[in-house]
């Protein structure tokens, strides 16, 4: 066995710094050195900045103090996403972090709200979700800080700055041991069996190593220009292609929670930070122009702008082979699904963990990169479906993008996940899927989805004993988040920020 002896990242941004600090903290440095090259030459997309919560996970897992995290990247915590005027116009709902609910005796929650509500109980389902109920009172607490109470089934992920990231985990590797190179890539030389050999930067240096992980964004340099590995396109699904971002002062309160709000060929989003605000558009080209789409934007900002707005065109899909030869593709690299459920960086941090799960020697076996390929494909194609869910479930007839969206091509896999769920709820969870049944339940309800029938076995459950328990449970809930600080009183005291 040949062992990798050296490791190195093209591009930086949040992919990149997440790849290094991920590689500094599981390799010994003295066996396996990690060399990092960017330019600042190169920016950086820089809008992923709102985030799921396995990334506070792995702040964790790396060691990271996460007081410090918030601190650093201008951070504030996340509930979940609002999402307005999805199902119809002047309607929202609410997607939660953690569970909803809890067993009644040994029977789902869901399925005996379900019967409850068949039957005429009046309670919504995110009555029963501490999370929602917390942001639909501007409240925040640390669930880990509130076990065994109300809300101890919440969870929660971050707001944050994509390039203060970056900056904060480029100081963590580096501290670390790992390399960073400044230079610009102009070649990639591979060996006779396709495998990559080194890179060439523009002044002449070059870099060999024995792997290499391509976070080069859209460009995609190792991944495509020099192995070939051409994008699976889901725009058939997806249809929107382009986003505009922004950046306006903040103004509090600082909600908990990221806004997405439906507009006439896509959707806009709202993500509060402590020094600013995040704004975007992602839409549809073909049903709406970019002046259009700009002026859609600017009308739903609420502050004054910091930047000027700038368009950013996508293609959605993933490669066909994210792992090929010695060579990883992570990040924009590697696919991209537009950010409606902030699942960006949550990809590129599963990416590494199965890279690190199936960490190859110099041969790179053909067995360990299918087997990596084949979950990764899966992980892509989980959140392809659930964002696909929100558009295909729409009532809205209002303008030519939601009416298409009515009609539109759906995946078979999601196609199968409806109609299971249409029958009395079932839901197909896969192994160490993301969204898990909450999640979908969710947005079934809140896009107007409802199963024809509970679960039979539910019938063993005395209505009476159902209505009781919602009633306790949703008083406690609600009664405890009273009680709870609002988000800016949270972060001020939790950071020690000025009043």
């Amino acid at each position: 066995m040949k062992p990798i002896k050296k490791i190195v990242v093209v591009g930086g941004g949040s992919s990149g710094w997440i790849a290094a600090s991920m590689l500094s903290f599981h390799l010994k440095n003295d066996l396996c050195q990690i060399e990092l090259v960017e330019s600042t030459e190169i920016g950086t997309i820089g809008i992923g900045e709102s985030t799921v919560p396995p990334f506070v996970g792995l702040i964790q897992r790396l060691g990271i103090d996460e007081q410090d995290f918030v601190r650093e990247t201008q951070a504030t915590y996340k509930l979940g996403i609002k999402f307005v005027d999805w199902h119809q116009r002047n309607e929202n709902y609410f997607h939660p972090f953690g569970v909803i609910g809890k067993k009644i005796g040994n029977h789902d929650f869901y399925q005996c709200w379900l019967k409850a509500r068949m039957q005429g109980e009046a309670s919504s389902l995110q009555d029963f979700s501490p999370c929602n109920v917390m942001a639909e009172n501007g409240r925040f607490f640390l669930p880990n800080k509130a076990q065994n109470t109300p809300i101890g089934g919440a969870n929660y992920a971050l707001h944050v700055d994509a390039r203060l990231v970056a900056q904060y985990l480029r100081r963590y590797a580096e501290a670390r041991g790992v390399r960073r190179t400044e230079g610009v890539v102009q070649q990639v030389s591979q060996r006779d069996n396709g495998f990559i050999d080194k890179v060439v930067l523009t002044d002449g240096r070059e870099i060999q190593g024995d792997f290499f992980i391509d976070c080069t964004g859209f460009k995609a340099l190792l991944i495509d220009k020099t192995l070939g590995v051409d994008v699976e396109d889901w725009s058939n699904f997806l249809p929107c292609d382009r986003a505009i971002a922004i950046k306006t002062e903040q103004t509090e309160p600082t909600l908990p929670y990221t806004l997405a709000t439906a507009r006439k060929a896509g959707w806009t989003w709202r993500i509060p930070l402590q020094h600013r605000i995040g704004h975007g558009y992602v839409y549809a080209s073909r049903f709406c122009s970019d002046a259009d789409a700009k002026s859609t934007l600017m009308r739903a900002i609420d502050s004054p702008m910091v930047e000027e707005p700038r368009v950013i065109p996508f293609v959605t899909g993933r490669r066909r082979e994210m792992w090929k030869h010695n060579c990883l593709s992570l990040g924009l690299a590697s696919g991209f699904i537009e950010p409606l459920e902030s699942t960006a960086i949550h990809l590129i941090a599963r990416g590494m963990d199965f890279f690190l799960r199936y960490f190859p020697d110099q041969d790179c076996e053909p067995g360990l990169i299918r087997e990596y390929n084949r979950r990764m494909a899966g992980d892509y194609e989980e959140v392809r479906d659930f964002i696909v869910l929100h558009y295909c479930t729409t009532q809205r007839q209002d303008t030519p993008f939601w009416r298409w969206c009515q009609h539109m091509p759906l995946p078979d896999s999601l196609n199968e996940r409806i109609e299971l769920f249409r029958g009395h709820g079932a839901l197909r969870e896969g192994v160490d899927e993301l969204f898990r049944s909450a999640s979908w339940q969710s947005v079934f309800e809140g896009m107007g989805i409802r199963p024809r029938k509970h679960c039979p076995r539910v019938d063993n459950v005395d209505f009476a004993q159902i209505g009781e328990t919602l009633t306790r449970a949703r008083a406690a809930i609600h009664g405890m988040v009273k009680t709870l600080p609002t988000h800016d009183e949270f972060l001020r005291h939790q950071l020690k920020l000025e009043p």
